[in-house]
C-alpha cells in the first residue's frame, strides 16, 4: 500500500486541502505526518481535525511542543502564533471536541518505526532528525559545512530515515550528499542496498525552498507504475521509491486569513507568495 507522508502543515488548512484533493486523485488511501501540525498558521482547529481524520499515525514537532507547553527558543513571530493557537484551543466551546484535540495533541509521538514496502528495510519516522526528533535541524548546506554532524546523525539511521522541520525537502545520503527533488529522475528516490538516506519530504502548509506549492513525499511499493506529475509512467525499483510531489493552492486565502489575525504577523502572510 502506498503512503503519503505530509509535514509542517502549520495551520494552513488550505494547503492541506489541496494535499488531500491530490492525494485522493492518486488512489493513495494510507497518510502519516511528521509533525508541525499547527503554529504560524490561521486555522489550527481545522487541521488538527484533519489530520486526525485522514492520518494514521502523526509524530510532534517543534510548534505542537510549544503550543502544548512552552515555546522555547522561538522568534517573536512564532511564539506569538505559538500562544494565540493555544488561546484558540481554549476557545473551542465544545467542551468534548477541546479535551479530544488536546489528548491528541498530548499523545503525538516523538518517533516511530515500520518495515518499508519491501517488507524488510527499517523506516525511521521523525520530525526534526533522528538525533533529535523534535528539535534538531539538519540543513542542506550540512554536507559541506557540518559532515561530522551528518556523520553522528547517520550512525541513528539503519536504513532510510523522513523527517520535516526545515520545510526544504529532498533526499541526504551518507556519502553525505544532498539531492533536491529536481536532481532527481522524475523527483523519485529509487530506495537501494547501498547506501543509508534521510529524507525530508518538505511542508505542507510554509514550504522554504522558493516553490510556494505544497510539499509532500508518496511511499511507493517495490515494481510498481508511478505517474509523474508530467503524465509520464515510472517503474519502481525493487525495494521501493520516494515520490516527490508539489501541489498548489489558494495562497492568498490563506494570507488573508493570517492577516485578519492580530497576533499572526503579516510575515507569515508575505513569506508564503515566494516559498522563504
Amino acid at each position: 500500500m502506498p503512503t503519503a507522508i505530509v509535514s509542517d502543515v502549520h495551520g494552513n488548512a488550505e494547503a492541506l486541502d489541496a494535499v488531500l484533493a491530490d492525494v485522493a486523485g492518486r488512489g493513495v488511501t494510507r497518510m502519516v505526518s511528521l509533525g508541525d501540525i499547527i503554529g504560524y498558521g490561521p486555522e489550527p482547529l481545522r487541521t488538527i481535525d484533519l489530520i486526525r481524520k485522514h492520518c494514521d499515525w502523526s509524530l510532534m514537532g517543534n510548534h505542537d511542543f510549544g503550543v502544548l507547553y512552552e515555546p522555547t527558543n522561538f522568534n517573536p513571530g512564532a511564539e506569538s502564533a505559538a500562544y494565540w493557537t493555544r488561546e484558540a484551543l481554549d476557545a473551542e466551546p465544545d467542551d468534548a471536541l477541546r479535551a479530544q484535540r488536546y489528548e491528541f495533541l498530548g499523545k503525538l509521538k516523538v518517533r516511530y518505526v515500520e518495515i518499508g514496502p519491501d517488507g524488510r528495510t527499517p523506516l525511521l519516522f521523525v520530525h526534526g532528525s533522528p538525533r533529535r526528533p523534535i528539535n534538531e535541524y539538519i540543513f542542506p548546506d550540512d554536507v559541506v559545512n557540518s559532515p561530522e554532524k551528518l556523520g553522528i546523525v547517520f550512525e541513528r539511521v539503519q536504513r532510510i530515515a523522513f523527517c520535516g522541520h526545515t520545510h526544504v525537502p529532498g533526499v541526504f545520503t551518507d556519502e553525505p550528499d544532498f539531492y533536491p527533488p529536481g536532481e532527481l529522475t522524475d523527483q523519485i528516490y529509487q530506495m537501494n542496498d547501498h547506501e543509508k538516506a534521510i529524507v525530508n519530504v518538505g511542508s505542507v502548509g510554509q514550504p522554504r525552498d522558493f516553490d510556494p506549492r505544497a510539499s509532500y513525499v508518496i511511499l511507493h511499493e517495490p515494481n510498481v507504475i508511478a505517474r509523474t506529475d508530467g503524465g509520464a509512467s515510472v517503474t519502481i525499483g525493487p525495494m521501493g521509491g520516494i515520490q516527490f510531489i508539489r501541489v498548489p493552492y489558494n495562497i492568498q486565502a490563506t494570507a488573508t486569513k493570517i492577516r485578519a489575525i492580530p497576533q499572526l504577523h503579516d510575515s507569515l502572510a508575505d513569506r508564503l507568495f515566494d516559498g522563504r
